[in-house]
């Protein structure tokens, strides 16, 4: 049997080589971000559009693909598919160098958002197998940390490396998935789980509330992301670059000391606590009069924001059998770059007609829409391993 049948065995090689091969991933991933604007109006002449547009085209691609390579993931194999995200961003890496203009650099970005959503959806729903039952909740959000890990890193590593030339910033964006891919490759291939029919549209039933949920609350992360530190300077405050830092730290802090918060008292009550507790962080933070409290604010958001997406994820797994998992993981997650999508713009929209309190005061609404959409959604308990280990 896998350790997901097991509420002992914690499988901790296996799991430090798929959370290694996802923070590989994202390193590379996220290395270009710091270079990519400058290069695209220094090589091509262009302006802001086709900037946004080929940093955020990834986007685009992880967003339609995520259901379908869950769905591959799960007839095919989670490392199959995992190994297939890797080489696909090492591949962009290495197209990077190639003289193929701005149309080229646009397919390209495209390639390694369809790599970033196998490598991603696989991973987390392998992940799942993996893990003990009473630890899945803890195990998807500490899975997190390392996609958050890797593009922190790999932003510093590339903002760094463009001092000493654009085709170093290329090199890492395709050797760390590479070392990802290779990482990814040691864990042996997962027992294949017995595939039952029907149910296989891309969007699955189980996915729709708890991803509805997590698209409402990015709405509060996304404008802190876009404006917290504007929203500081107009107010006199400043070092909204440290605010972002404690939420960075909040974040992962969260999940790595009360993570099995949402395995030990239900997934249900926590994402609904959480959805609250972020609302009520954006309102601290909306109406924050100096530093002190502008970080309170973003204390808590960040702890409520944290442990919402496994929650919710969690949610998703209890309510389906283990032959679809990768497919409604996909489905869930697709529903984080729909409200990216959504909300990048529309935050943006908000800040310039209301002003940027007006921004947290939103999301703090969706918070809360989210937390009572998180305490509407049937808890089932998780589904039994059947045809795993056989």
């Amino acid at each position: 049997m896998t350790a997901s049948s097991d509420t002992g065995t914690l499988p901790r090689l296996a799991l430090a080589a798929v959370f290694g091969g996802l923070f590989c991933g994202y390193l590379g991933l996220s290395a270009a971000i710091p270079v990519l604007p400058d290069h695209v109006r220094d090589r091509f002449g262009a302006g802001d559009l086709m900037v946004g547009l080929v940093v955020t085209a990834t986007a685009l691609t992880a967003l339609l693909t995520r259901p379908l390579f869950g769905g591959l993931a799960d007839r095919h194999g989670y490392r199959s598919v995992m190994r297939f995200g890797a080489i696909a961003i090492a591949a962009g890496g290495l197209l990077y160098f190639l003289p193929i203009g701005l149309a080229g650099l646009i397919a390209v970005r495209l390639l390694v958002g369809v790599g970033e959503a196998a490598l991603f959806t696989a991973g987390a729903a392998w992940t799942v197998l993996l893990a003990p039952h009473n630890r899945r909740g803890q195990l998807i959000g500490l899975y997190g940390v390392a996609m958050w890990g890797g593009i922190s890193l790999g932003t510093a590593l590339g903002a760094a490396l463009r001092h000493a030339g654009i085709d170093a910033v290329w090199t890492l964006c395709a050797a760390a998935p590479l070392v990802g891919f290779v990482l990814i490759s040691s864990v042996a291939p997962e027992p294949r789980v017995a595939r039952s029919g029907g149910g296989r549209g891309l969007m699955l039933r189980p996915a729709a509330l708890p991803g509805l949920a997590l698209a409402l609350a990015a709405a509060g992360y996304v404008g802190l992301a876009a404006f917290i530190i504007r929203d500081l300077q107009v107010r006199g405050i400043g070092s909204g670059a440290v605010v972002l830092s404690v939420f960075s730290a909040v974040y992962a802090g969260t999940r790595l000391v009360i993570g099995k918060l949402p395995d030990q008292l239900g997934p249900r009550r926590v994402g609904t606590w959480s959805g609250i507790g972020e609302a009520i962080g954006l309102l601290i933070i909306a109406w924050s009069p100096n530093l002190p409290v502008a970080i309170l604010g973003v204390v808590v958001m960040g702890a409520g924001f944290s442990l919402l997406h496994p929650s919710m994820a969690l949610l998703v797994m209890n309510s389906t059998e283990s032959s679809k998992q990768g497919a409604a993981l996909g489905a869930y997650t697709s529903f984080w770059d729909l409200g990216l999508f959504v909300w990048g713009p529309a935050t943006g929209a908000i800040a310039s007609g209301l002003g940027y309190p007006a921004v947290f005061l939103v999301g703090a609404g969706c918070a809360l829409a989210a937390a009572v959409m998180a305490n509407t959604i049937p808890q089932s308990p998780p589904p039994a391993a059947k045809g795993v280990g056989e």
